[in-house]
Parts: structure tokens; sequence; C-alpha cells
């Protein structure tokens, strides 16, 4: 045995234990196809066969509906091991024949671990010893006349109305040592055997061409024409078996033993044949495992354009929410916040005059604030603060609904992200196509909390020896709600304050604020105060965002997965040696 290809070999299929395709990203069918065939291949054969290269050939026998191939099986074994019939598909679970000194071996899960035994106890046939079989098991039954060293499995029909059978029938073949694949004159040179013959030549696999029913008037020219359909796809050194078209008394007799005993005979001196069984061990073992260095490397190309297609999907959404982003942004530039409801608060704060009073005296301020208290009416700064408040909060559900609906749009135009969708189970009028039922509150929160830095701005500001007395003479509460203000009406960044509501005001407020803290700290202000919101604005649309992106995290395989993939397969090469 060659431990450092075993060790290789059990390497490279730990890689391949992972969902490596779990989304609709290009052929996904046949990349999901191509890996179960590889694990299988790597399961089934290679790593058993390598681990014990001196136990019993295992002969697969494999081909069309109807081709006879339980028939053939029951004939050579001379007992009724497998049910043949006329229903279709007839072979619903794998019978496999062995002798009985080599029961231990293929009863064990050696071979084929992923199947369950149901073993035939000994002289039961037929129906009576357990005939079809479940579905999904494999059935074990001994022959004394099947010699010892060799096994023959009735595999299912590879092209069986079943998928299930037909992708069964394709993993029985890929753990064989040998092929015997059973065709008839009639349908020779159909496509599907034909497919599963070039696979074989790909492979290297070892193979002997039975042709059944063949015409005794026909017997040379169908021959010939077979032989050369072989030549021509590289198949001419495999053995070519014809058995004659026979009239059976019924569905469950067996071919006479002198129309199999040339496939007996050689069955029987490759049996006893050390060298000869060696050497077709050789031959399918060393043409598996070369076939790893085309399809692993082929495989991690597919691995990683899942991962890009995965990694596409994460750049929609984050270009979706970076929409959010620059949207609300715009709408802090645009002046929109501040039309009707932040307007008329506006217009009460300074048009009615309690903007000029409570800088005139400050008793004039206290007198406002004692009249709300006793006439349960908000003080005129509130009022505008609470509105500008709802304005902010407004600004930002739209830039996370907008951004929701775009993500779902983009992923509903790819199908990798209709997949995703149809898997976590998200409508598309669902709760993922707008904002979460906690953005309200998040908004909310987050927006008070930034008008309470916002007023320890003007707090701290309002500190300095300079400006104490003259931001004292407005009001803290009042200067923050200007501030605020100030972030919205802002033009072309920090280049100065223009409040655009209400006619006049503007220069009013741009005067006041200058006054009280001079002009560069208005702006450092400003500044502050306005990224300071986005900043808070931000961490909302990534909680937003994290809805989407948490679908993708840790979905599909590692950023190191097809590195690996083809690592693996370059010591398997290296290690290839027989």
């Amino acid at each position: 045995m060659n431990d450092g290809l075993l060790a290789a070999l059990k390497t490279l299929r730990q890689h391949l234990d992972h969902d490596l395709f779990p989304l609709a990203i290009g052929d996904v069918a046949a990349d999901r196809r191509a890996l179960k065939e590889l694990s299988g291949q790597l399961d089934d054969y290679l790593l058993p066969r390598l681990a014990a290269i001196d136990a019993p050939l295992l002969a697969v026998v494999g081909g069309s509906t109807g081709a006879g191939k339980s028939t053939l099986v029951n004939s050579l074994v001379g007992a009724n091991v497998t049910e043949p019939g006329v229903l279709r598909p007839t072979t619903l679970a794998p019978t496999l024949v062995c002798n009985p000194a080599d029961a231990a071996w293929f009863t064990s899960t050696s071979v084929l671990p992923g199947l369950p035994r149901v073993t035939t106890p000994p002289g039961t046939t037929g129906p009576t010893g357990g005939g079809r079989g479940e579905p999904g098991t494999l059935r074990i039954a001994t022959a004394d006349r099947l010699p010892a060293g060799l096994a023959l499995l009735d595999a299912p029909d590879i092209d069986s109305i079943v998928s299930a059978n037909r992708e069964l029938a394709a993993q029985l073949l890929a753990a064989a040592d040998l092929w015997l694949f059973v065709t008839t004159a009639a349908r020779y040179a159909d496509e599907v055997p034909w497919s599963f013959l070039r696979l074989a030549r790909e492979r290297s696999t070892a193979l002997a061409i039975i042709l059944q029913r063949v015409p005794a008037e026909a017997r040379e020219p169908v021959t010939a024409d077979l032989t050369r359909l072989l030549r021509e796809h590289g198949l001419g050194d495999a053995p070519l078996f014809a058995v004659p078209e026979l009239e059976l008394p019924s569905e469950h007799a067996r071919l006479p033993a002198h129309a199999v005993q040339p496939i007996a005979t050689w069955l029987a001196r490759l049996s006893v044949d050390a060298r000869a069984r060696a050497a077709v061990v050789r031959q399918t073992l060393t043409g598996a495992l070369d076939s790893l260095g085309t399809r692993v490397p082929a495989l991690a190309d597919r691995v990683d354009r899942q991962r890009a297609g995965i990694a596409e999907l994460r750049a929609v959404v984050e270009k979706a929410y970076d929409s959010g982003m620059s949207a609300f942004d715009e709408g802090m530039r645009d002046g929109l916040l501040l039309r009707g409801e932040v307007l008329a608060r506006w217009q009460d704060f300074i048009g009615t005059g309690d903007l000029m009073r409570s800088l005139e005296s400050r008793v004039g301020w206290l007198r406002d604030r004692i009249t709300a208290a006793f006439t349960g009416r908000p003080a005129p700064d509130k009022e505008l603060r609470v509105a500008l408040e709802s304005g902010v909060e407004t600004l930002i559900r739209a830039a996370a609904d907008g951004a929701a609906e775009r993500a779902v749009e983009s992923w509903l135009a790819m199908p990798a992200g209709r997949d995703l969708l149809e898997q976590s189970g998200v409508t598309v009028t669902g709760r993922l196509g707008r904002a979460s039922s906690g953005l309200p509150s998040r908004a909310s929160a987050a927006v008070r909390e930034w008008q309470g830095y916002v007023l320890d701005l003007v707090r701290s500001e309002g500190t300095d020896r300079r400006t104490v007395a003259r931001a004292a003479s407005f009001g803290v509460n009042s200067l923050g709600v200007m501030l605020m203000l100030a972030v919205f009406a802002s033009t072309g960044g920090i280049t100065g304050i223009e409040i655009g509501i209400a006619g006049g005001t503007s220069v009013l407020s741009q005067k006041l604020l200058e006054a009280i803290f001079g002009d560069q700290a208005v702006r450092t202000l400003t500044q502050s105060a306005r990224e300071d919101l986005r900043r808070r604005v931000r961490e909302i649309i990534g909680d937003e965002r994290s809805r989407f992106t948490s679908l993708l995290d840790g979905l599909g395989p590692a950023d190191d997965t097809s590195a690996r993939l083809r690592d693996a397969a370059k010591a398997v090469q290296e290690r290839g040696a027989l």
C-alpha cells in the first residue's frame, strides 16, 4: 500500500466535505453532480481499494434498460440471485453476488459504505430470497459456482426512467474494478451506453462488452460493426462476447450454460490468475487516480465561480446601501427637510418675535417658558426640535426602505439571488424588501442622541470666556436647534450657513450664530454635528444591510478552498505511482 498516496487522497476527500455549491451560480446542477461523483468515487472505490489492494475484484454489470443484465448474472452464477422481469425499472436495489469465501469483505462497509447491506440467506433465491430489495440498499448474495476473488454486481439501468436509479448506476460503475457492459444487438449504437463507454475510455477503466440477443443470421455483421465502433472510440482492446438470441420459457429462466460459457471461462481465469486480476485493478485504479488531475482542478474552477457569484451578491447589496447612505446625504443638502412642519415651527420660532425677545433680555426667554408651563404649550424651540427630529427620522426610513428595495430587486434579477431568497423563505413583498420593523425605534433613538450631542457641542462652545454671556442670553436649546438646522441647510460643505426658509431668516440665523461663536467656530460646530449624525445613520444603515449580508455569511466555500483542492490534487499526482 502507498501510505503517502492514501494520506493525500484522504486530505483531498476532507476538502470535498462541505457545501461547495449552495447557490444557482453557473451550471450548478452539473457542479453538484461533479462534486457528488468525485466524492463518491473516493469513498466507494479509491480509498477502500488503495487500503486493500489485494481485496476481491468487483465487476459491475451495467447497461441499458432491458439489456438482460439480471438474467446474465443469474446465468453466470447458476442461481436466481437477482430478479429479472418485464416491469421497468427492473433492478430497484442492486444485488452483489460473491463466493461465500469473500462474503465478509463485501458485507462490511469497506466498499460502497453509503449503501446499507441486506444479506440474502444461503439457499434462498429470487423473490423468496429478497427479490428486488428495498431501494437504497445493497443486497448481498453468495453462490458457490462463482469463483472466489471475484464478485458480480447487478446495477440499475443507466437509462432508467427513475433519476435515482440512473445516479446509482453511475455510482456503482465508478466503484467497479471491472465493467461488464451489457447491450443488445438492437440497441448497441444508442447514445446513452456510448456516453458511459467514452467515460470508461477517459478513465482507463477495465472493460468487457457483452452483446446479448444476437440473431444467428446477424451474428457476424453485428459483432463486426460493434467491433468497429469500439475501435473508433479507442476501446478496441476491450473483450467482446456475443450471446445468441434464445427463446426462454419464462422471465425467470436462465440462459443455458453453453450460451454464457465463454464469459464464465474468462471470469474464472481472471479470478484464479492473481497477476491478471492485479493488472485489472492497476488499470482501473491508475485511470481513476489520473483522472483526478483534471477533475479536481476543474472542480476548483467551479468553486471559484461559486465564490465570485456570492461576492457579486454581496457587492450589489453594498451598492444598494451605499446608495441609501448617499440618498440620506442628499437629503441633508437639498433643503427639502426644512419644509413642511419644520418650516411652520421655524416661523413660529422666528416670525412671532420669540427669537428677538430672547435676544433682548433673559427675562423674555424665561417668560416664554413659564408661560408654556402654565398653558401646556411647548416652548417654540422645542416644537421646532421635535419637528426636525421627525423629519430626520423620516429621511432615515426613506433611505433604508429605498436601499432594501434596490437590494431585493438586484437579487431577484440574478439566479443566485432568487435562489437565496427562496431558500431563506423571503417573499418579494416580505420583510426583506423594506426597512426592518425595528428601524423606526432605532432611528428615533439615534436622532435624540444626536440632538443631545449637538446641545453638548453648543454647551461646550458656550463655556468660552468670550462667548458665555452671548450664549446665555439666547439659551443652549435655542442655539442647539439653530445648529441642527444649519446641518441641513449648509451648501458647499462648510463654506457658510444658508437656512433657506422663511424670507430673510437665513441672514439673521447666520449672523446670530457667528455673532455668538465666531465664523470659524460655527464651521467647526456644523461639521462636527453633521459627521456625528452621518456616523449614527451609517450604523443604522449597516444594521439594515446585515439583514442581507447575514444570509451570505458562512455560505459557500472558504476563500482558500479552491487553492486547497488544487494543492491536494497535485499531492495525489506526485504520490500516484502504484
